[in-house]
């Protein structure tokens, strides 16, 4: 079993925005992997499914970003599921437009959803999957709740087929083989 939680802030105000290409990310799985992610559980929106033998739970956490931990601390300890099992996928200032960076474990960054998931699971030890949104050009909270530019689409649009692809490769093959497939 897996629990895969793309980080966003819920809310139409939100969509297209930086912060939330993890919720892209999991669209993205969900059409994959066709699934719905629209019922209400975990202070998110959740869809159930399986694939490849494995029991997969998709999450959008809508408790807002910095509250994030909430929402994956009540799905873990639901399903008893082993950190390595928990997949976060986010945004990432300091990786450039398009990046991604997949690792088995880590600190936040400086991520205000990361430092909460860490604190309230207690443990780094849980693997992830970074976008990259670039460099602020102006304050930082403008750039993470900005939507991309329109020339900025088709290169997020790319790098959050290629997440949801490396999602797919980790519980296929393992995290191992999915960095050295995706981290370039």
């Amino acid at each position: 079993m897996y629990v895969i939680a793309g980080l966003g802030n819920p809310g139409r105000e939100y969509e297209g925005t930086r912060h939330n290409v993890g919720f892209m990310v999991i669209d993205e799985l969900a059409k994959k992997l066709g699934m719905n992610v629209t019922k209400l559980k975990f202070k998110s929106l959740v869809g159930e499914g399986n694939f490849k033998g494995e029991k997969i739970i998709l999450l959008k956490p809508q408790t807002f970003m910095n509250s994030s931990g909430e929402a994956l601390y009540d799905a873990v300890n639901f399903y008893k599921i082993p950190l390595e099992n928990v997949i976060v996928i986010y945004d990432d200032k300091d990786l450039d437009l398009g990046k991604i960076r997949i690792r088995k474990k880590g600190s936040s960054g400086g991520h205000n959803g990361m430092n909460s998931i860490i604190y309230l699971l207690n443990s780094e030890e849980f693997p992830r999957v970074r976008i990259g949104i670039g460099k602020p050009q102006k304050d930082l909270v403008s750039h993470v709740l900005g939507k991309f530019e329109e020339s900025e689409k088709k290169l997020i649009d790319e790098a959050v087929i290629k997440a949801a692809d490396a999602v797919i490769d980790i519980i296929e093959n393992g995290i191992e083989h999915a960095m050295s497939k995706f981290n370039g």
